[in-house]
């Protein structure tokens, strides 16, 4: 720190101020200049060493969260930040397109935290030809030290080595991993741990939390380079999806007119500008959010003729090259096949948490294990509910769930499972509701709808789709009241700022509502996995879970983690889960609602 405030001392500018001017002149002599002029060799040499140390471009790591920098948000200091992130973060946090942070009142360091935390490494050299990028077929793994058994509760250590298609070890980071460790015949998994050590290879820990035989499984979700081929389309080319506006209105001998236009998010340049500029559209500004959604303008009917919305298409605007490194995505990488035999400890057991489901619980990695098809949760003390106990459990609430057909999948679990609870008819569109459903016996009113716009859906009316934070305004809460939202995948081609902007509108609603009536339950849900493409990858559903996590670290709220345990298991992975993997989310939640 003190070379760095040496130099800034140099560096000042005499036109600063007056006081500045005066002071300069004082030091005007000689030895002024000697010691500033040592003061910034100095400072250069520090920064040669620590831009050639090691590899040639060793960095510290980013903060762990979640897989590759896992769950949970670390302090860091302004030394321990990846190497030139406190200056983005400074030149950021006083440009106008972030001005909204201070509106919700965050700070510089808040927002710095935020910065490390969506930090990604990526290539030091300008890739010139797809062979340059990782390689699946020649990145390798090995399993270190290995012993010729353990016990539960131990940990297992695993190095990934990357190489490109010349079978040359990689020299940087950034590549995105996911493991697990498993056994089929007892159908185990658990979530791994994978560190980036930015000079190619990275560090990927697992728990032992079951006794029997495990093996171990690494894939390459994107390599580095088509991490920045995502990253370039997401900052840049924000409307490779588009919806539907449709208007309707009267015509002349009684007839109707309607017009089909284009539609998206208003939200500075990022692609959106193809739509026109100036008199061009219709934009729609909700008086709470303040967010703007823009349609073209419709030749023969007004602005207020807007009646209908959809999802409208998709845009591949991929070059050739980009094309070639997004082939290879969600590939297995060769690694060792060894057989972990694991024998149970009765010093050091790994399945039993005591403590009860409380708001503001840290979500470990991992955050369980899976055997036998049960989830067991590391995170509190969770239970496996029966029909029954559902019922129980749910007797006497309001239920309130928001977001998108992931979240619709535990209204339809409940409509299934509780055998008084039925659905109404509301004469609208299911795929993006609202839904309703009521058991009057046990007075359960169990309600569902889709979030605001962007919404990948079918033609339905516009009115229905309500912002979260707007619905979360309009609850009165309380120990009766339950609150359940998603926010992810119609996200992913966003920039980080505007899915930001929406989170922290939510998060203003519920401080409010936590306010009015702390006895609200309030239950978030994380991003599934299984989207691979330029449209949805598990990159931006990663990185939009590390903004979700980081605005709700400090309010008191439960965060259901449902990433490790889609990433995990043995099935398929669908961005819609199956039963299995559904009815241990839903414990879990029950376990939030119900502590026991």
């Amino acid at each position: 720190m003190g070379k760095i405030k040496c130099f800034q001392k140099y560096a000042l500018k005499k036109s600063d101020t007056e006081t500045q001017e005066q002071h300069f002149h004082r030091e005007k002599s000689w030895l002024w200049k000697f010691f500033s002029g040592l003061c910034l060799l100095v400072f250069m040499f520090f920064l040669v060493i620590w831009s050639y140390m090691g590899n040639g471009r060793k960095k510290h790591p980013s903060p762990s969260f979640l897989s590759q920098h896992c769950a949970g948000l670390q302090n860091y200091s302004n030394s321990g930040s990846p190497a030139g992130i406190n200056s983005e973060v400074s030149e950021m946090s006083q440009s106008p397109i972030n001005s909204f942070y201070s509106e919700f009142g965050i700070l510089l360091d808040d927002y710095s935290r935020l910065q490390q935390a969506v930090y990604w490494d990526g290539p030091d050299r300008s890739i010139t030809n797809v062979s340059m990028s990782t390689s699946p077929a020649h990145t390798t793994f090995i399993i270190e030290n290995l012993k010729e058994n353990y016990q539960t509760g131990e940990e297992l250590f695993v190095t990934v080595h990357a190489k490109d298609f010349y079978n040359i070890s990689k020299r940087y980071g950034g590549d995105f991993f996911q493991a697990k460790l498993f056994w089929s015949e007892t159908k185990a998994s658990v979530f791994g741990e994978v560190v980036d050590l930015h000079n190619g290879s990275y560090s990927v820990r697992f728990l032992l939390p079951w006794a029997g035989e495990a093996q171990v499984a690494v894939r390459l979700i994107h390599s580095s380079e088509a991490v920045q081929v995502l990253k370039h389309h997401r900052d840049t080319d924000s409307d490779r999806v588009y919806f539907n506006g449709y208007y309707e209105g009267p015509g002349p001998n009684k007839t109707r007119l309607s017009e089909t236009v284009m539609c998206n998010v208003k939200w500075d340049k990022n692609g959106f500008e193809h739509m026109g500029t100036e008199n061009c559209c219709c934009d729609y500004k909700d008086p709470h959010t303040k967010e703007i959604w823009r349609c073209q303008r419709p030749k023969s009917l007004p602005c207020s003729a807007l009646v209908y919305h959809s999802m409208g298409g998709y845009r591949n605007r991929l070059t050739d090259r980009e094309k070639e490194l997004m082939k290879q995505t969600n590939k297995d990488i060769n690694g060792d096949k060894s057989i972990i035999k694991i024998f149970q400890s009765h010093g050091n057991e790994t399945a039993d948490v005591a403590e009860k489901c409380h708001p503001g619980l840290h979500t470990p990695v991992p955050a369980g294990f899976y055997l036998n098809d049960v989830w067991t949760s590391f995170v509190c003390s969770t239970r496996h509910f029966t029909t029954q106990a559902t019922t129980e459990c749910l007797k006497d609430k309001h239920i309130y769930m928001m977001g998108d057909s992931t979240m619709r999948q535990w209204f339809e679990f409940f409509v299934k499972e509780v055998p008084n609870l039925k659905q109404m008819n509301l004469h609208v569109q299911y795929q993006s509701g609202p839904l309703l459903a009521v058991d009057v016996e046990d007075k359960i009113d169990l309600h569902w709808r889709a979030h605001g716009v962007p919404l990948r859906t079918e033609k339905t009316k516009i009115a229905n789709l309500h912002y979260i934070s707007n619905e979360i305004d309009d609850l009165a809460g309380g120990p009766h009241t339950v609150i359940m939202f998603n926010l992810g995948p119609h996200f992913t081609t966003y920039p980080l700022d505007f899915y930001t902007y929406r989170v922290l509108t939510i998060r203003k609603a519920v401080l409010a509502l936590l306010q009015r009536s702390p006895d609200t339950t309030v239950i978030i849900k994380t991003i599934n996995t299984g989207y691979k493409d330029i449209f949805g990858s598990d990159w931006y559903s990663l990185q939009l879970d590390r903004v979700l996590r980081w605005a709700f670290q400090d309010v008191g709220v439960y965060i259901l983690d449902v990433w490790q345990m889609t990433a995990c298991h043995y099935s398929k992975e669908n961005i819609h889960p199956g039963p299995v993997i559904i009815k241990n989310e839903i414990d879990i939640l029950l376990s939030f609602i119900c502590p026991g």
